[in-house]
């Protein structure tokens, strides 16, 4: 089993940053695909970003382009999305994800997944 803990949501105007982190514990982590994905109040979850083991192919969703940041640090078993240039479209709540495979996560058909981290972009 793989635990995974999403943190460093909150309350951000127009225009900010937030950097959300996504701990994992339990299997190794060092070889899954971390995603993440956000859902907003009446809304079907999304996919935002992913990035693969060696952090080598990332991927993100169109609406995100340009704004937001994947990475990962094996080492602290820790993937971080930093958010830039927030918008109040971006309210959601984020949650992190993971498999082994990468067209699954990208597809929001990962095998394991966080509680999820508020983040509203509001002035």
């Amino acid at each position: 089993q793989v635990q995974l803990v999403e943190s460093g949501g909150g309350l951000v105007q127009p225009g900010g940053s937030l950097r959300l982190s996504c701990t994992a514990s339990g299997r190794t982590f060092r070889r899954f695909v971390m995603g993440w994905f956000r859902q907003a109040p009446g809304k079907e979850r999304e996919f935002v970003a992913a990035i693969n083991w060696s952090g080598s192919t990332i991927s993100y969703a169109d609406s995100v382009k340009g704004r937001f940041t994947m990475s990962r640090d094996n080492a602290k078993i820790t993937c971080y999305l930093q958010m830039n240039s927030l918008k109040p479209e971006d309210t959601a709540v984020y949650y992190c994800a993971a498999d082994d495979d990468y067209t699954a996560t990208v597809a929001g058909r990962g095998d394991y997944w966080g509680q999820g981290t508020q983040v509203t972009v509001s002035s």
